[in-house]
């Protein structure tokens, strides 16, 4: 039981990472990325690319994924997202979903179909056994501990700027009112085009950790856009609080829901998501408006 939690846990965590850069772009944004998975599954190829065919060390390879996908995240807002933010929100879902299906297509003719093998380091390779033989044994997965560990730190880390630093608190202004914060001196189209590459760099992040985890092939962007969605709608976008919470139940509910009921699938998942937002039909944490 303490292992499947502690494998929900990490799941969860992973798709947080994973998530949270479209939460930001919806809820601080307003604007509707589902092409978000595209950015996650380049973090992925480059990790993999890098440590199999050039020796690059595992570890290093997470700061290029986070850097390529944020780098092509600020191309891409600079050139093609930009235009789109002022536009009907089905313009934009239609516009980033042909972006998602452009990558996977461009990503099967480049790498190829076939499932990629990532290749972890052997100090990630092993496994932690707690109170063995009893009923309420923990088996821990060292490269499980180490996507908790690096989750956590970046949880913490995105919160603090959120919150605590000038950038922060510019973004609040932008999303608020363009217009008044750029009258202040604050350069609105600088401040989202940051706020997109870091969104984008911490897919690839995601995309970077989850190789192992979930599997990479170029129907990533598809195969787990509706995870995404699910954090985003279930947490809400207000704060990352909301979708942390979201992504850790999804992660525990879907391993949980795969180990006991395996029939069902992920109807465990979709049950759960339907409970929670006709209970709060606008996701678990809401920003309350001034009264």
């Amino acid at each position: 039981m303490l292992t499947l939690l502690f494998d929900g846990i990490a799941y969860g965590m992973l798709l947080f990472i994973l998530a949270v850069g479209l939460s930001v772009t919806m809820g601080l944004m307003n604007f509707i990325n589902l092409a978000h998975g595209a950015f996650a599954m380049v973090g992925g190829y480059l990790t993999v690319v890098l440590t199999q065919h050039y020796g690059v060390p595992f570890l290093w390879c997470l700061p290029i994924a986070f850097a390529g996908a944020g780098l092509l995240g600020a191309l891409l807002e600079r050139t093609l997202y930009r235009p789109m933010y002022k536009k009907p929100h089905l313009d934009q879902v239609l516009f980033s979903i042909g972006l998602a299906f452009m990558a996977v297509a461009s990503t099967d003719y480049l790498m190829g179909s076939q499932q990629q093998i990532m290749q972890l380091p052997d100090w990630l390779r092993g496994r932690t056994e707690l109170f063995d033989g009893e009923s309420y044994a923990l088996g821990m997965g060292h490269y499980r501990l180490f996507i908790i560990a690096v989750c956590a730190a970046l949880t913490v880390g995105l919160q603090f700027v959120l919150a605590k630093t000038r950038f922060g608190s510019r973004l609040r202004a932008s999303v608020d009112d363009a217009r008044v914060a750029a009258g202040l001196g604050i350069n609105v189209n600088w401040v989202f085009a940051a706020t997109f590459a870091v969104g984008s760099g911490l897919a690839g992040l995601g995309g970077a950790l989850g190789a192992e985890v979930l599997g990479l092939d170029p129907t990533f962007p598809l195969k787990f856009m509706v995870y995404f969605l699910i954090v985003v709608a279930v947490g809400g976008t207000s704060s990352i609080t909301g979708p942390l919470l979201a992504a850790l139940l999804l992660g525990v509910a879907d391993v949980a829901g795969k180990y006991y009921v395996p029939k069902l699938g992920a109807f465990i998942v979709y049950a759960l998501m339907i409970a929670i937002l006709i209970w709060r039909p606008q996701g678990l944490f809401v920003r309350k408006g001034a009264t």
